[in-house]
């Protein structure tokens, strides 16, 4: 089962990569990958102009579990919510610090990115 759970996060991985790889593209500076805190994980936090971006990548090779976009649930994005505050506080960035919050959904092989997915909760 370990080795299962091993796998799954290295492939989590490649796909936070290649998310971050399209953020790039489009302009995005990728300031680091997996933070943590004990309130949970942000995949990717990222500078887009005056904003601080902390994004959430969901990956899914078919909708058999349904979208990956459906996953970032009520209680993830009070989660992400707790951790981005957390990592702003840690990092020095004032309060006033323009921030948002985007999703990018994989889906077999497709990236979709929302940006502004959802407000601060």
């Amino acid at each position: 089962m370990a080795n299962k759970g091993n796998q799954s996060r290295r492939q989590g991985q490649a796909w936070e990569q290649k998310a971050a790889a399209f953020l790039e593209k489009k302009g995005y500076k990728i300031l680091q990958q997996n933070f943590y805190s004990r309130y949970g994980e942000i995949d990717l936090v990222a500078r887009q102009g005056t904003y601080l971006v902390f994004v959430e990548v969901k990956y899914r090779k078919d909708e058999k579990g349904g979208h990956p976009l459906e996953t970032v649930n009520p209680s993830k994005k009070r989660r992400i919510c707790r951790t981005a505050s957390y990592y702003c506080l840690r990092h020095g960035y004032a309060e006033d610090t323009p921030c948002r919050f985007d999703v990018i959904g994989i889906l077999s092989g497709e990236i979709i990115h929302i940006e502004d997915a959802f407000p601060y909760a």
